[in-house]
């Protein structure tokens, strides 16, 4: 017998897996900085820093105003809980995990064993970087390069020790032991995953189980597509079997969504034994590129009639929403796109554009939106919001911003606004 449910009922579902039907704690602590981790199993990392970047606005999409000092602490300083690797894109994840992707990093060490690649090439490099981390511990990139005996020519070249460093983080043979800024700092695997849990053995078919079920268990209700892209995981047919185990152990149970179809027909979808349906979502949060909520595209269009693309690499006057857009949040619908810039010259927020969505309630929607936009102006420390005139909401935000008791709102002019 398969359950069907509504499209809200799924949202509100994959939004409570997710950790937005809890309420916002009122001091943010390591704990639940652990507890979002465990519901999310990933945190993805991205270099772009206008607003914030990316690994720090789950935190606080769900947890709201926390200090960013502690995610420095936890995931940066230290790898006690948790390690970078390509769990989905770069990702932080649990240090315990290491073992799951050993099938990744062996196909890495596959494709750098063909005489064609860059690593089948380049031994030397590859053998040389591996000695330095052995011999010095941690390095940057910056001290092999400073290390390097340039007699040897372009062997040496800066880009040859920064691939070799990159291909044997990706083989497993080298860990990320933290970071400097946003430098990574890179050690030998065997002196940052303890011998316990770097020498545990899993196997591929249980790896893949193990992963897709806890993409299922992250995503709340997914179709065969969402538990494979959760963890970019393209075997589709070790998938397809993942799930019927999962099934016949009762984990996942299959359901059908109202709506969710692909050329006509109801696409298979199945919702984790421990996903809940809460009554409401009363969540107001702004969401990075790569929230899981929305970092799959085809989820995002079918869950909450999103169709979101990033505009970081498209020209400056083909942009329709702005260089970096944040979807927002209200309940259970994405309602808005803001592209935010904090310009900290002048201690502003700077809504550069707003635009609503189809399914907002643009009355409603502007104060809950402006109240979420000052809280995240406070977090970084900005006295300040501006507002642009470009977009479909530029203008209800501003005038809600306004109301805001003690928020100091201005207007500027965005250089889209400024083009004849």
């Amino acid at each position: 017998m398969t359950d069907t449910l509504s499209p809200a009922h799924a949202r509100r579902i994959s939004l409570a897996a997710q950790g937005f039907s809890r309420a916002r704690p009122t001091t943010p602590s390591t704990r639940h900085i652990h507890r979002v981790m465990d519901r999310l199993g990933v945190l993805q990392i991205d270099s772009v820093n206008v607003f914030a970047r990316s690994h720090y606005l789950p935190l606080f999409s769900r947890l709201g105003a926390y200090d960013p000092a502690l995610l420095d602490r936890i995931f940066l300083s230290r790898t006690t809980h948790y390690v970078e690797y390509l769990a989905h894109e770069a990702t932080f994840m649990p240090l315990e995990d290491w073992p799951l992707w050993r099938f990744r990093m062996e196909r890495f060490r596959r494709r750098g064993s063909d005489p064609e690649s860059w690593a089948g090439q380049n031994p030397q490099t590859i053998a040389w970087v591996l000695d330095e981390l052995r011999a010095q511990g941690p390095l940057r990139p910056a001290d092999l390069r400073a290390d390097a005996p340039r007699e040897r020519g372009t062997w040496w070249d800066w880009d040859d020790v920064k691939l070799a460093l990159e291909h044997l983080w990706r083989t497993g043979d080298v860990a990320i032991s933290g970071r400097k800024g946003f430098e990574r700092t890179y050690a030998l695997a065997e002196h940052v995953i303890p011998d316990g849990i770097r020498s545990r053995e899993v196997s591929y078919d249980d790896a893949i189980r193990e992963l897709i079920r806890r993409a299922a268990r992250s995503s709340g209700v997914a179709t065969m597509a969402d538990l494979a892209d959760y963890y970019r995981i393209r075997d589709r047919a070790t998938i397809s079997r993942a799930v019927a185990d999962l099934v016949d152990e009762g984990e996942l149970l299959p359901v059908r969504v109202r709506g969710w179809e692909s050329g006509g027909r109801a696409l298979p979808a199945w919702r984790h034994r421990d996903a809940v349906l809460p009554r409401r979502i009363e969540a107001t949060a702004l969401l990075t590129p790569f929230d899981p909520v929305v970092w799959f595209r085809d989820r995002a269009l079918r869950a909450f009639d999103l169709d979101y693309r990033i505009e970081i690499y498209v020209p400056a006057a083909k942009r329709r929403y702005g260089y970096y857009s944040l979807p927002v949040l209200v309940g259970d619908r994405v309602v808005a796109r803001v592209d935010l810039k904090a310009e900290r010259a002048t201690s502003t927020l700077q809504v550069q554009s707003a635009w609503w969505e189809p399914q907002a309630d643009a009355a409603a929607d502007a104060e809950h939106i402006a109240g979420e936009l000052v809280r995240a102006a406070s977090w970084q420390g900005l006295e300040h919001v501006s507002v642009s005139g470009w977009g479909t909401a530029a203008d209800a935000l501003h005038s809600a911003l306004s109301a805001v008791p003690g928020s100091s709102v201005r207007r500027h002019v965005h250089a889209r606004e400024a083009t004849p």
